[in-house]
């Protein structure tokens, strides 16, 4: 047996071996969980998404800083990676759904109209798609152009800006586009005014023809509503214009209608110079000559009336005058020679004899401003009437 002592460690205890509790940041168990990223996934799920982005950004900052500095750190980085990822999402969801819910109060706060701005129009509020064909109404500052206007309804009996002619939905799956729109809208309306006031000669001359329209966006949502007007904000318009085949004899109808579809026709005249489009021109003055031939036929009948007779037959030998005239624009092979029998076809109706025909019809014989302008130049078709005007309207 060995009588010497005990080995004793004589310098400091070997690297790794101190005697004592364990360093700092080597506790036993599993890193403690990061609080913001456990914050981040409920606050976004259950709460606040734009919250939950902030939590999940601060606790993918400290999950990171302190593992550096601390050899484990805290547990809790992909859950923060998680929250910020459903954070996000959710925040895209909830712009959306705010978004859909101003448009909603908006399109309300319109339909209700506005409550200071424009106290002073006469009228109730109302919703342009609610007003049917005899309705009036006025909007602010009379602005029949304005692309969404504040309607107000009031009684015809009262100063109006406008009355509805047509009201109705269009048809198709597809939008038709912005010009094809534009013509066929324009000319729809032009026949409902003509139908709504037969007698266009007894329209003041401040009347204006609008109408409006939807646009794309509107069409895609599915509001398809056109909505024609005559419009009489110029001047101080009290009482109705209508005056349609319920309030006229039915041999005024009859002439009426003869007269309007030419006036309608004569005034759709294609928009490009003649010697650009020739062949459109043509079909156009084949168009005049069939009008014309139902306005003759009608011209026919009316001979046997004794109040009518005289007049009506030397507008008839006018319209077949002026029918020769078209026949031959129709086969011209030249611009020059179109417009050549184009002017002499004008020149064969002059308003002298429709006035004196329109009186034996006991209708108006002011002859509107419209028509004593020149009728044609060979430049573009002959005025239709004072105007025509657009506003494109999501109604």
């Amino acid at each position: 047996m060995s009588t010497q002592p005990p080995h004793h460690w004589s310098g400091p205890p070997p690297q790794g071996y101190a005697y004592g509790p364990p360093r700092q940041g080597y506790a036993y168990g599993p890193p403690p969980l990061n609080g913001f990223a456990l914050a981040s996934l409920l606050v976004g799920l259950l709460c606040f998404p734009p919250l939950g982005i902030v939590f999940a950004i601060v606790a993918l900052v400290q999950t990171g800083r302190r593992g550096r500095t601390a050899g484990r750190g805290e547990r809790g980085r992909a859950l923060a990676v998680c929250g910020l990822v459903v954070s996000v999402l959710l925040s895209g969801v909830l712009v959306v759904a705010t978004g859909w819910a101003a448009d909603g109060f908006f399109e309300r706060a319109r339909a209700m109209g506005p409550a200071e701005p424009y106290e002073d129009v006469e009228g109730e509020p109302a919703d342009l798609s609610e007003l049917g064909v005899g309705s009036c109404f006025n909007v602010p500052g009379g602005d029949l152009l304005a692309e969404d206007p504040f309607v107000y309804r009031i009684a015809c009996t009262q100063v109006h800006d406008a009355e509805v002619t047509l009201a109705h939905s269009l048809s198709g799956a597809r939008f038709p586009g912005e010009e094809e729109l534009k013509e066929s809208t324009a000319r729809e309306c032009w026949r409902a005014q003509d139908a709504y006031a037969m007698d266009t000669w007894a329209l003041p001359p401040y009347a204006e023809m609008f109408y409006f329209a939807p646009s794309r966006a509107t069409w895609e949502d599915g509001e398809r509503r056109l909505v024609c007007v005559i419009g009489t904000a110029e001047q101080e318009q009290r009482g109705s214009l209508r005056k349609d085949a319920g309030m006229l004899e039915p041999d005024q109808v009859a002439f009426l209608h003869a007269m309007n579809e030419a006036d309608l026709a004569l005034g759709h005249a294609p928009d490009e110079d003649v010697d650009e489009a020739l062949e459109e021109y043509r079909a156009w003055a084949r168009e005049m000559d069939e009008v014309l031939a139902a306005e003759a036929r009608m011209l026919d009948a009316a001979k046997a009336r004794p109040q009518v007779a005289g007049p009506a037959g030397v507008q008839a030998e006018r319209v077949e005058a002026a029918r020769r005239h078209w026949r031959r624009a129709a086969e011209a092979t030249t611009g020059d020679g179109f417009v050549k029998a184009w002017d002499q076809a004008l020149e064969e109706l002059p308003v002298a004899t429709e006035k004196a025909l329109r009186g034996a019809y006991g209708l108006s014989t002011t002859v509107p401003e419209w028509l004593e302008e020149p009728q044609g130049d060979g430049s573009g078709a002959p005025s239709r009437a004072p105007s025509v005007e657009q506003a494109m309207l999501s109604v």
